[in-house]
């Protein structure tokens, strides 16, 4: 019995392609999430300022808010696999740049500022990518099962890269932490060379561009379930996520726990996205929408109970039910979205995803920056959580009320 649930759990890495890149995914994001951490840490010590934290983050997002769309486009035209390596050799050059001012104590506030806009950039075309990507390496019979899989490694990364990384920052500094990351992506650059798929490469004209994301667009405003979850995406992007980049606040000046325990806070969160990511890929082919509904719920009604939390381990269990809810919500509606949209459009259609994902999270940020600013980090947070709450009601019945129609 016990061999048939993980065999039912792990059935993606039966498939050779997926289980190289999936493998040099996972190095290279323990590394990656080493790095968010570590610039988090490196902006609050040269700014001592909230409202940075903010900026900096919004910056970094909108490249995705402005080149997601063209960069579906792009996915569903080219070969994938080519962007993929492009953006990582891309991104392995940036990490050892920013490793570099730091170590030598050149950096300054405006270097992260602008190697955050490029690290953006490269997102916007590798995030869509990345997620049409896997259908290629699997087939739609085991896709759910994959997503669920990528999504643990994204969360276990999580746990493990944030507790490494508050370490090796209180040992050695920031610098090590974006030499480790710039190594890591070796393993999924290896891993891309390897995998052997068949692609059909197509140029893509300015005109067949432009009808392409419109083709887009038409598909999601016919689908209004898509449509609607797709904006329960964006409410937790924009309301549910400043509390990831107010956390040295939280660690630091609230709890008192310093850079070790940061990465602490952020490695539980990871562990609850763990739970949720392999209950996704260990279950039935079928999403359920009222388990997606339940996951933005849990996720903003622990948001509020964190944000007013003074003490370190009851702020643990609460990040760990953050972590399940928001994987749950957002990875359950990866996974519907790839299931009823047809292969010709996933590209474009991932593009609006990883807008409401990636793409509006500088509006959420940069406004996160500005409150806490004005009216105190966890006062911040427990208004995004209220929010986040409200507004995930209000669409899930929407989204019940669409799929009824459906039916």
């Amino acid at each position: 019995m016990k061999t048939d649930v993980m065999r039912q759990t792990f059935r993606a890495l039966s498939h050779r392609n997926f289980r190289l890149f999936w493998t040099g995914q996972f190095i290279s994001l323990i590394g990656s999430w080493m790095q968010i951490v570590a610039q988090s840490w490196l902006v609050f010590r040269l700014t001592n300022s909230p409202f940075m934290l903010g900026i900096v983050s919004s910056i970094s997002f909108i490249p995705v808010l402005l080149l997601s769309f063209v960069a579906g486009a792009v996915a569903d035209k080219l070969d994938k696999r080519k962007i993929l390596i492009a953006t990582q050799i891309s991104s392995m050059v940036l990490a050892f740049l920013l490793g570099f001012l730091t170590y030598t104590d050149l950096i300054k506030i405006w270097h992260i500022i602008i190697i955050a806009s490029l690290f953006g950039t490269i997102t916007s075309f590798d995030a869509p990518t990345r997620q049409s990507f896997v259908v290629e390496l699997v087939g739609k019979e085991d896709l759910k099962n994959a997503i669920g899989l990528n999504s643990s490694i994204f969360n276990a990364a999580r746990i493990i890269g944030p507790a490494i990384g508050g370490i090796l920052i209180s040992l050695f500094g920031e610098a090590f932490c974006f030499y480790i990351n710039a190594v890591s992506y070796i393993a999924v650059i290896i891993g891309l060379y390897l995998v052997n798929i068949e692609s059909k490469p197509q140029a893509v004209s300015e005109n067949n561009l432009s009808k392409s994301l419109g083709e887009g667009f038409r598909y999601i405003r016919e689908n209004r379930v898509v449509l609607f979850l797709l904006m329960m995406v964006g409410v937790i992007s924009i309301f549910g996520m400043p509390y990831v980049i107010l956390m040295p606040v939280f660690a630091r000046d609230i709890l008192k726990v310093g850079s070790r325990g940061m990465g602490f806070l952020m490695g539980m969160s990871g562990l609850g996205s763990v739970f949720g990511a392999l209950r996704i890929a260990s279950g039935n082919n079928k999403t359920k929408l009222n388990i997606v509904i339940l996951g933005g719920m849990v996720c903003s009604f622990f948001i509020i109970l964190f944000s007013f939390s003074k003490w370190f381990f009851p702020s643990l269990i609460f990040l760990f039910f953050i972590g399940w809810g928001m994987i749950t919500q957002i990875g359950m509606t990866n996974t519907f979205i790839q299931e009823v949209v047809p292969d010709a459009l996933r590209g474009r259609v991932m593009s609006v995803f990883t807008f409401m994902l990636m793409g509006v999270a500088p509006l959420g940020n940069f406004i996160a920056g500005i409150v806490a600013h004005l009216v105190g980090t966890q006062m911040t947070v427990g208004l995004c959580g209220a929010v986040c709450l409200f507004s995930v009601i209000i669409l899930g019945k929407m989204v019940r009320d669409a799929r009824k129609q459906q039916a």
